[in-house]
């Protein structure tokens, strides 16, 4: 196989003539089961095989606490156990998060992930105990057992995401993986309104749900070990993931800090991270929950996910458009983001205007819970078939394809700013943890009562004013490419030894496997 000169490799290696200076021999693959091609020539050992089994790992487990926290309260008529268990386990995530992309360097990608789908599962098995013992301790230790191990469940996941594809294609990978980790969602919310469709009543979830969630969350914890370590994984030019040779508990607790060091600006991006989840339980609770009925709210619930399958995909492909420099396509990424967010959150102002939490307690007995307030003053939640939905449900609708665009683009605009796996390991540990504390916040302030009105106002406020603190980010570190140099800073690896391995297919040429 032809030697790759390390002086003629630049970092960015997607295509052949921002790789090479001059033509070199096709790639021989390792000769090994994992470059065997099983999927459109793919190997398994692949960026995009890796990419598709963490996505249906993440299908399985986050998918379905999504399915059931979209309902509202956790599919609970009573948001008491929901709010418990959310606030105890966004907390915990929110510290464990924080640290995850040290114990993701140390443990591997596929421990990290089994681990994280465990709590899943247990979290949906105490919801399910719920309904016939209402054990509040249980769903809220459930919930700070979930904490910890989506911390490091996430920082797997964003690691893979972000490091594994070619600069020119993690828009691409991002909104594959946000298709199809929403799309369990989408399939998770369909079994509920199948199982009310034909009840206008506002009722728990039955047994049957959580227990087909359970299963899912087990077989997706199971899915985790048929993946490869990051070092096994090769792109079809050629090159490797950057990764600590020999990590240590030491040294990947100092890398954790040496990112604050060598990247001070994501600080700027912090108020981003802290935004992009302080918005669920106004979206889930406080107008799924609070304004619709069961059947209702698993229909909003499909459409929600479904328009967040539509906003990855426009906002992920676009990220990717090969006719505009990064850098230019970053800055338009940042105006469609913050024009989106004033026409959808303005739209929601004017319907936030219509209803209060004073008039969601007011349910009429039967349909909700006995509340002691006068007959005359009661009422039934909001179904499909009555006058006016058409605006609320256009309105979730939008909240959803929002909240895609908004996911979309903090992963790419992070993937744009280094492509080392260590990096953005502790970059998405730093995004999921920062993103938790938001999450807890919210769903304690719900739980104290706080008025619909002042929770909607800090969702439209924070997320203005977060686009405002990473603006300087996307204008003056975003590049077009990052040089190699940057991306091996903190590592143990060398130029040589990194530019070695990006050994290029030329155009017209195909991988092939090592005899």
């Amino acid at each position: 196989m032809a030697e790759v000169d390390p002086k003629d490799v630049s970092h960015d290696v997607s295509t052949p003539e921002a790789s090479v200076t001059e033509p070199q021999g096709v790639l021989e693959l390792p000769h090994s089961w994992k470059y065997k091609k099983i999927l459109g020539g793919w190997w398994y050992a692949s960026p995009p095989v890796q990419l598709l089994i963490v996505s249906f790992v993440c299908f399985m487990c986050p998918g379905m606490f999504n399915a059931i926290n979209g309902m509202g309260g956790g599919g609970q008529m009573d948001a008491t156990a929901n709010n418990h268990a959310n606030t105890a386990l966004y907390s915990t995530f929110s510290v464990v998060g924080f640290f995850a992309g040290t114990f993701t360097n140390k443990l591997g990608i596929r421990t990290a992930l089994s681990f994280g789908g465990i709590g899943y599962s247990v979290y949906v098995g105490s919801f399910l105990c719920y309904n016939h013992t209402k054990n509040l301790g249980f769903t809220t230790f459930a919930g700070a057992l979930l904490g910890t191990c989506a911390g490091i469940l996430w920082s797997a996941q964003g690691a893979i995401m972000m490091s594994y594809p070619p600069e020119n294609s993690k828009g691409r990978y991002i909104s594959w993986f946000w298709m199809i980790f929403n799309l369990g969602a989408v399939i998770g919310s369909l079994i509920p309104l199948g199982q009310s469709i034909h009840s206008q009543a506002a009722v728990n979830v039955s047994d049957g749900t959580y227990v087909g969630f359970l299963v899912l969350t087990l077989v997706g914890a199971a899915l985790a070990w048929t993946l490869v370590d990051a070092k096994d994984v090769i792109r079809d030019d050629g090159s490797k993931v950057i990764v600590m040779k020999h990590p240590s508990w030491s040294s990947e607790i100092m890398g954790l800090w040496e990112c604050f060091l060598t990247d001070p600006y994501i600080l700027a991006l912090f108020p981003m991270f802290l935004s992009s989840n302080w918005f669920y339980a106004y979206h889930f609770t406080e107008i799924n929950g609070a304004y619709f009925n069961t059947r209702t709210r698993a229909l909003n619930g499909v459409v929600y996910y479904s328009m967040q399958i539509v906003g990855a995909y426009v906002f992920g492909f676009a990220l990717d458009f090969g006719g505009v420099r990064r850098t230019t396509r970053a800055r338009i990424a940042w105006a469609a983001l913050f024009a989106l967010i004033m026409i959808v959150w303005g739209c929601g102002y004017k319907f936030q205007t219509t209803y209060t939490r004073e008039w969601a307690s007011a349910i009429k007995p039967g349909t909700g819970g006995d509340t002691g307030i006068p007959e005359e003053f009661l009422h039934k939640k909001k179904d499909w078939s009555d006058p006016g939905f058409a605006g609320p449900f256009v309105l979730y609708m939008f909240y959803g394809f929002a909240d895609a665009a908004w996911q979309t683009c903090v992963y790419w605009f992070m993937g744009s700013l280094t492509n080392s796996g260590r990096k953005l390991a502790n970059f998405a540990g730093f995004y999921k943890g920062i993103q938790s504390v938001g999450s807890a916040v919210t769903w304690a302030l719900d739980d104290h009562k706080i008025s619909y009105m002042n929770m909607f106002a800090s969702n439209w406020g924070l997320l203005i004013g977060s686009l405002l603190c990473a603006l300087p980010v996307i204008l003056w570190k975003v590049e077009d490419t990052v040089p190699l140099e940057k991306d091996i800073q903190n590592t143990d690896e060398t130029i040589e030894e990194v530019a070695a391995k990006a050994v290029v297919v030329p155009a017209g040429e195909h991988v092939k496997e090592k005899a």
